[in-house]
């Protein structure tokens, strides 16, 4: 559905317009025009494509979604491709923002995301000396505000992790620790695949030669992507995280069967004394010299209570019962 559709000139909003004023919007000179789409359909796409004169492959692309983010450069215009990460029920949900940028024009294609980007429009409208540069400054503003979001949900990341180690040390269940903590490694796989390849893709935009839709905003897409750089810090610092507090885990289980066989150990030993002096004195042999030892059976019990208290006292100081 259209979500709007805006005119501007010399970075002040002029008036809503409808789609089908936008060709003649654009013959004006100093003037651009802002249109945002949100699960657009096949025909609203194609009236876009004939007002914009939209490449087919971008198009195709932003109709078929699922795209890895990516900038790309025809003729005069860029076509960005942006993953929006929402969280709901604390999973996490990826959307797609798909940007076409020319000259004199803007449009945005939102597709399975819920948070909208009025409050992106707000901020370029109360910055006029900004909004002048047109296209490029609006870009930067939908790349950073994507950008921005991806901040709280890495947070919430590494609060997950603080928890799943506080439970890990607490005696939880280790198989329960090793599903929630391959969860919480899948999630910054998701995270990564937003961050990694359009970390790449933004640093075309301001070092070496750019595209001429950016120029005089080179500075700011430098800002966007130092913003990406510490992400994808972050995100690589909080893998290794998991990847370490895994092998924690299992080094916890290791520790846990050692313990539970140590036990196992001293139990087994607490009743293999006794059975051996039981063994020896129920062999009956008939030159055995404690066979007809009037003292013989109370020695042996004795023997048998006085070994086995030794043992379990030694057992109890080492910590193994």
């Amino acid at each position: 559905m259209l979500v709007s559709c805006v005119a501007y000139e010399s970075g002040h909003r002029l008036s809503d317009i409808a789609p089908d004023a936008i060709g003649a919007t654009l013959k004006v000179p100093g003037r651009f025009v802002w249109v945002g789409l949100k699960n657009p359909g096949p025909g609203e796409l194609a009236a876009m494509q004939h007002e914009f004169d939209l490449h087919e492959l971008a198009v195709e692309d932003a109709r078929h979604g699922h795209q890895r983010p990516k900038v790309e450069e025809y003729g005069d215009s860029l076509f960005a491709v942006l993953h929006m990460v929402e969280v709901k029920d604390g999973e996490l949900e990826v959307g797609e923002l798909n940007v076409f940028a020319g000259s004199n024009y803007v449009l945005s294609v939102r597709s399975r995301a819920e948070k909208g980007f009025t409050d992106v429009r707000a901020r370029c409208e109360r910055e006029p000396h900004l909004l002048v540069h047109g296209a490029g400054f609006v870009l930067y503003a939908l790349m950073d505000s994507v950008v921005d979001r991806y901040f709280p949900i890495l947070d919430m990341l590494e609060t997950e992790l603080e928890k799943l180690e506080e439970r890990m040390f607490a005696g939880r269940a280790a198989r329960a620790n090793i599903e929630d903590m391959y969860a919480l490694k899948q999630k910054l796989m998701v995270l990564k695949h937003a961050v990694g390849p359009l970390y790449d893709a933004v640093g075309k935009l301001y070092g070496g030669r750019v595209p001429k839709v950016c120029s005089g905003t080179q500075e700011y897409f430098r800002d966007v992507v130092d913003h990406l750089s510490r992400l994808n810090q972050g995100i690589d610092s909080l893998r290794e995280m998991v990847t370490t507090a895994l092998s924690v885990n299992l080094s916890l289980i290791a520790v846990q069967e050692s313990e539970t066989m140590k036990r196992l150990a001293s139990y087994a030993s607490l009743i293999a004394a006794p059975t051996m002096i039981a063994g020896i004195y129920g062999m009956n042999f008939e030159h055995m010299p404690e066979l007809k030892w009037m003292f013989g059976y109370p020695a042996a019990i004795g023997l048998m209570v006085a070994i086995d208290v030794y043992l379990f006292r030694r057992f109890r100081k080492a910590g193994w019962v």
